[in-house]
């Protein structure tokens, strides 16, 4: 019985509730265009903040607010370097100093540069 009861209706979907009775919050219809030419326009509260782009219903791009400020430009930090990194643990003559020892190391034979560590173990 109970599976007939439920035949022909979708779950969750479908409410069943009329809006008569029910006051709606103020809106606004505020309009955007894309670079493409197409204009569109999206319902807001009175109160709600308008964003000044919006994605483009027709074809996907950004669509700025018709008779709006433009956005705001975003700060962009610049790309830290591997040098930037490096000068913030260590002054230039830390590694000056370091370069120094490393050079003196490799002028003394203390490493051999013409074995590599992988062709040495395929020998042995």
């Amino acid at each position: 019985m109970s599976e007939r009861a439920l035949r022909g209706t979708r779950l969750v979907v479908t409410s069943y509730e009329t809006d008569r009775g029910i006051d709606l919050a103020p809106r606004q219809a505020v309009e955007y265009a894309c670079e493409k030419g197409h204009r569109f326009e999206m319902p807001f509260s009175v109160e709600a903040e308008i964003p000044p782009e919006w994605e483009c219903r027709v074809c996907g791009s950004q669509a700025l607010l018709v008779d709006g400020d433009a956005p705001e430009e975003k700060k962009a930090k610049p790309a830290r370097t591997h040098w930037d990194m490096l000068m913030e643990r260590r002054t230039r003559e830390e590694l000056e100093e370091v370069l120094e020892e490393r050079l003196a190391v490799l002028r003394s034979g203390g490493m051999n540069l013409a074995v590599h560590p992988r062709d040495s173990r395929k020998s042995a």
